[in-house]
């Protein structure tokens, strides 16, 4: 181990700095663009220790807020705290954080040592401890015998590498991560994910990650705050935002889902039943509270809960397989369904028998687990 970790005590054992467990607070945020609110009364706690991602679609303001958290922007009104100091009106170079931008911003000119060791020379440390502080940095990306090297003779993972090493060598309170995977191939990002969540952890740096990726949020993050229209919709674990959304904008946005037709059946404080086809689902009563029996729902299915049904099975719908993808470890199956408003399902099966067992054409009739399903009043519009 580097002694840049070793000297560091993981972050989850720091009971120093104020507000216990809270590295970065928001209370009440809010931003405006002319007349475009782009922040509205945002409110969160990002604790020590954690990775926490902003994720929603673009324009949601989940880049902003990262900003407003840097200081490059300043806020129209609210609060923002790192470790329980207010830094509303304190200059970006004096939160100690961390910054990685989506495009690495290195500089052209000078060597991945002089990247790294640039933020160190403007804090005026000593040469012998800044030379100490990169060398055991780039051993902690890997990037050791590549001191010498120029931004363009590396590789794009070597790049993200150089720019994460000179936003983690100052040792900052808060890591930010703008889209840092953007510009990668689908392996080296998925590569550069494992290797991110590695250091974040053996480091126990207190992590704000920005992403439009629903897939990087869930396998990355220790919880998510889940973003849209300037507005924080959920924060949670991702377990929690994907089998128990709060609105029908969580549920749509993260993960791939199916919307049903069905009826409430009943409602109680241990939760909800509703009717769809033959088969009778439970669901969480929260976001149902006020209807009665028999009012209409939209229910939200996650593919992998939905099957081809078995004899004597209860159907939810029926249909004719449309197309078939084939994704490796499993099969998605595209049913055409005459009876419910969004007229297709997608059904996601283990394995790769799916391909022969039910080709296109095919009549098939549709069960679910009932498992993690959630439901809202119909959208009427």
């Amino acid at each position: 181990m580097s002694s840049m970790a070793a000297e560091r005590p993981a972050a989850h054992l720091d009971e120093t700095a104020g507000h216990c467990a809270v590295a970065v607070r928001l209370e009440r945020v809010g931003k405006r663009f002319a007349d475009v609110t782009a922040l509205e009364a945002a409110s969160l706690e990002v604790r020590r220790g954690e990775l926490m991602t902003l994720l929603g679609p673009s324009g949601c303001g989940k880049t902003t807020m990262l900003n407003l958290i840097a200081g490059f922007l300043s806020p129209d009104e609210g609060t923002i705290e790192i470790d329980g100091r207010r830094v509303n009106e304190v200059a970006t170079f004096r939160r100690e954080i961390g910054m990685m931008f989506q495009n690495y911003a290195l500089f052209p000119h000078m060597t991945v040592a002089g990247n790294v060791g640039y933020g160190l020379r403007m804090r005026r440390l000593p040469v012998p401890e800044i030379a100490r502080r990169v060398a055991d940095v780039l051993a902690l990306v890997k990037l050791a015998g590549l001191e010498r090297r120029r931004p363009r003779q590396l590789s794009g993972g070597q790049q993200q590498r150089v720019a994460l090493a000179r936003a983690l060598v100052i040792r900052p309170k808060v890591l930010l991560l703008d889209e840092p995977f953007s510009a990668l191939d689908r392996n080296l990002r998925a590569a550069m994910q494992v290797e991110i969540k590695e250091i974040q952890r053996r480091l126990g740096v207190t992590t704000i990650f920005v992403t439009h990726d629903q897939s990087e949020a869930l396998s990355l993050s220790d919880r998510v705050a889940v973003m849209a229209d300037g507005r924080i919709r959920q924060v949670g674990t991702p377990s929690d935002v994907y089998r128990r959304p709060c609105d029908r904008f969580v549920a749509s946005f993260v993960g791939d889902v199916t919307v049903l037709a069905a009826r409430l059946q009943s409602l109680d404080d241990r939760g909800a039943i509703v009717a769809l086809g033959a088969a009778c689902i439970a669901v969480p009563a929260g976001p149902l509270r006020g209807l009665t029996p028999g009012a209409p729902v939209d229910l939200f299915v996650r593919p992998e809960q939905l099957h081809v049904a078995g004899p004597g099975e209860p159907v939810v719908a029926d249909g004719v397989v449309a197309a078939q993808i084939y994704q490796g470890g499993h099969v998605d199956l595209h049913v055409d369904v005459a009876d419910q408003p969004s007229r297709r399902m997608l059904v996601r099966l283990p394995g790769h028998a799916a391909m022969t067992r039910w080709p296109v054409g095919t009549r098939v009739g549709i069960a679910t687990t009932g498992s993690d399903a959630a439901a809202f009043p119909r959208d009427i519009a």
